[in-house]
C-alpha cells in the first residue's frame, strides 16, 4: 500500500469511528501550522493501526478508552467514548473498562471518566450505547 492508498484507507476508517462531522470539522481547521500533522495522523494512525486486521474496532475503541485514561487526556477520551458507540461498544463494556482503570490507573482517574462518561451519554441523549 503507498502513502496515498494509506491515506485514503486512514480517512475511511477514521469517518467511520468518529463520524463525518467530527472529520469534518477537523479538516476545516487545516491550516499549515497543523495540516501535515493531521495528514500523519490519518496515514499512520487510522491508516496503519486501526486497518489491521488483528483486532476488530470494537476492541481498539475499548483499549484506546483505557490508554486515555492512563494518559489523563480528557479531550480525546471524551472523543473515544461518542466514536465507541459507532464501533458496536455497549455502556456496560465502557464500564468495565472504567472499573479496571481504577485499579491500574487510580481512583481518581476512574472516577473523572465515570463522570465524563455520564456527561457523554447525556449529550448524545442516549440511556446505553445500544440506543
Amino acid at each position: 500500500m503507498d502513502e496515498k492508498q494509506r491515506y485514503e484507507a486512514g480517512m475511511n476508517v477514521r469517518r467511520a469511528v468518529l463520524g463525518d462531522a467530527h472529520v469534518d470539522r477537523s479538516l476545516e481547521k487545516l491550516t499549515p501550522f497543523n495540516g501535515e500533522f493531521q495528514e500523519m495522523i490519518t496515514r499512520h494512525a487510522w491508516g496503519d493501526i486501526w486497518t489491521r486486521p488483528g483486532l476488530p474496532r470494537h476492541t481498539r475503541s475499548l483499549i484506546t478508552i483505557a490508554m486515555l485514561i492512563g494518559m489523563n487526556r480528557e479531550g480525546e477520551l471524551r472523543l473515544h467514548l461518542r466514536a465507541a458507540r459507532n464501533n458496536g461498544v455497549t455502556r456496560d463494556e465502557i464500564k468495565e473498562v472504567l472499573m479496571q482503570s481504577a485499579i491500574y490507573c487510580g481512583i481518581p482517574a476512574a472516577n473523572a471518566s465515570f463522570h465524563l462518561a455520564e456527561e457523554v451519554w447525556s449529550e448524545l441523549g442516549v440511556e446505553s450505547l445500544q440506543d
